[in-house]
């Protein structure tokens, strides 16, 4: 006799059985862990009044935790393809911090000929490396990164408003 599948029972076996290499409670926990983080420096940005804040840095590091964890499911996927093809998870890293550079980079721009919001786009450039971090399941590493950025950022800025009180900036010129 067979058992009967409903349509209920085949979603939730999509769902949960869509997971081969990170299971989904540690799939959230990670983009829980990135969204938390990328935060943390986007916040600071925020706090500073810059151009790409909370929201951008959040949204930065979720991301890439995401593009991170498909990357490896993919690499555990069969294909069906016969012969030597090979998944590289680290072509998707590489593009990852290639598109996460290009929102960077869109930061930056020179006016009065100095240089603003680099420092920005390098918090955003290191929100997209936290993320893949955490989706990688090296959360630790990640909080860490996270830390020493935010201390980075505030130290240098304290020193930057000492010796250029004026304007207090946080960006350094060329």
């Amino acid at each position: 006799m067979q058992e009967e599948v409903t349509m209920l029972d085949a979603l939730r076996a999509e769902f949960l059985g869509s997971f081969g290499a990170v299971p989904f409670e540690v799939a959230t926990i990670r983009i829980l862990a990135a969204i938390l983080l990328g935060g943390l420096i986007g916040a600071e940005r925020e706090w500073r009044r810059k151009p790409a804040g909370l929201r951008t840095h959040m949204l930065v590091s979720l991301a890439a935790c995401l593009f991170h964890i498909v990357g490896m499911e993919l690499a555990q996927t069969d294909f069906g393809v016969v012969g030597n093809m090979q998944v590289d998870p680290l072509r998707l890293i590489e593009a990852t911090t290639a598109g996460v550079a290009f929102l960077a980079a869109g930061l930056i721009f020179t006016a009065g000929g100095r240089v603003r919001n680099i420092t920005t786009g390098a918090s955003l450039w290191l929100a997209g490396a936290i993320g893949l971090a955490a989706g990688a399941g090296h959360i630790p590493l990640a909080m860490l990164a996270t830390g020493l950025v935010l201390i980075l950022l505030a130290v240098v800025a304290a020193i930057e408003r000492h010796h250029d009180p004026e304007t207090g900036r946080d960006d350094n010129p060329a």
